[in-house]
């Protein structure tokens, strides 16, 4: 019952954030949306901020592990890090209010820093187990690059007049 609340409240965190935004998405709306007592959203979560960015790890984590699903032991290493890659970058690309929304409480001058949640190293553990079965001599170090690499990627994707000029 435990987790299916806490599914149900970040699915409706992601899909009211998508609709109206971060500061007009209140935790009320989330509650009601999720169908449970507003008082059950901040028993799971100690404010919106941290919500949202648990709320996007998971989708990152189902998103990347759906787009893994398809692959097998046979696919070359480097099929199971582009696609790695490209179901993030998609996922920027059809839902961009989430993503600009993510990386900006990240980046935000008050964040508290990277919010390591449980859906956080879900994802995470995904991306290691990429680079471990591409050959990463140091997956950890790798995976650090590698979100790096993701979040400049999602920024450039996602910043008003950030695509390169033509020639």
């Amino acid at each position: 019952m435990r987790s299916r609340s806490r599914a149900r409240i970040m699915r409706a965190t992601v899909e009211l954030v998508d609709e109206r935004g971060f500061e007009r998405t209140t935790l009320g709306d989330i509650a009601e949306r999720a169908g449970l007592a507003r008082g059950l959203v901040s028993y799971y979560f100690p404010g919106k901020r941290i919500l949202l960015q648990t709320s996007m790890h998971r989708l990152m984590h189902q998103t990347l592990s759906e787009a893994l699903e398809p692959l097998g032991d046979d696919d070359p290493p480097e099929l199971w890090l582009a696609t790695s890659i490209d179901s993030v970058l998609e996922l920027a690309a059809r839902r961009p209010t989430l993503m600009r929304t993510h990386l900006s409480l990240i980046l935000a001058p008050s964040a508290e820093g990277f919010i390591q949640d449980v859906e956080q190293k879900r994802f995470g553990g995904l991306l290691r187990e990429v680079l471990a079965r591409g050959g990463a001599e140091d997956p950890v170090a790798d995976h650090a690059v590698l979100r790096s690499a993701l979040m400049g990627a999602c920024m450039g994707l996602l910043l008003p007049g950030a695509e390169a000029e033509p020639g």
